[in-house]
């Protein structure tokens, strides 16, 4: 993919792995509207592209330290909102994205960054990463899933205490708790990250889409009709080429070909 980003820079492995930067480490890649909708924009484009696995990592020495302060010095109540919701949909944009996306992070994890990294699938983590909504601290209160999304991945009264006092808490706290799957140096967390998703973007990629969506549409419905889920999304790949390659290959002894059809 073409990077037409000015707060993005973006590094494609293999034409199926994007590692998708942020690109504002003079302000600790905090988020700003422009950030936002590049975001938008970038995930709207990865549609098109042959990606079958993102990355989402920051540039320099921090993930996302959170909103742009500065940029929202002085906005008025209107302003604030109409901001807020090109976050939002910068936030829908990456937890919505049929692809898998892993969240790479080091150092600074805060508020609306810690928040973008929960929108991801899984997340692993440098060893010199710090995570925190810290936005009571400020007035404030966390806008992009972080009350929800945060009390899934690592238990109710946990969450109320961190998100109650502002806390930050370490990536040793955040593997025990399972709110990241693993840590990493941070010499080679991106590496790792890439490493991962290569491996991913090696199995049918509608397959992994429709695990995915299973997944995701499941978690928040009764059993039995999260299994209905799974059957409905089971039965979408019976007619595609990349079931009847895979089969085929197995009893061939060959790697598999997947074309996504």
């Amino acid at each position: 993919m073409m990077n037409t980003h000015k707060t993005l820079l973006i590094e494609t492995i293999d034409d199926t792995v994007c590692v998708l930067y942020l690109n504002r480490p003079e302000a600790a890649n905090a988020l700003n509207t422009d950030m936002a909708l590049d975001i938008k924009h970038f995930f709207e484009l990865l549609q098109q592209s042959d990606c079958r696995a993102v990355i989402l990592a920051g540039k320099g020495r921090n993930f996302c330290a959170g909103a742009d302060l500065k940029e929202r010095l002085g906005l008025s109540e209107e302003g604030w909102q109409q901001q807020h919701h090109a976050f939002e949909e910068a936030r829908e944009a990456i937890a919505d994205c049929p692809l898998p996306v892993i969240a790479a992070v080091q150092g600074a994890a805060y508020a609306g960054g810690l928040e973008l990294a929960l929108a991801c699938d899984f997340i692993y983590a440098a060893a010199n990463a710090q995570f925190a909504l810290t936005e009571a601290k400020l007035g404030i209160m966390p806008g992009l899933g972080g009350t929800q999304l945060l009390p899934r991945a690592i238990g109710m009264p946990m969450a109320k205490e961190l998100i109650f006092m502002g806390r930050s808490f370490s990536p040793a706290e955040a593997l025990h708790w399972g709110m990241i799957n693993r840590i990493c140096q941070s010499e080679s967390l991106i590496d790792d990250a890439i490493a991962c998703a290569i491996t991913i973007s090696k199995n049918a990629p509608l397959s992994v889409k429709a695990i995915k969506q299973s997944i995701n549409e499941g978690a928040g419905l009764p059993l039995s009709e999260a299994l209905q889920c799974e059957l409905t999304h089971y039965d979408t790949l019976l007619p595609t080429f990349d079931r009847r390659e895979g089969v085929n290959a197995f009893n061939e002894k060959r790697a598999p070909i997947f074309k996504g059809e």
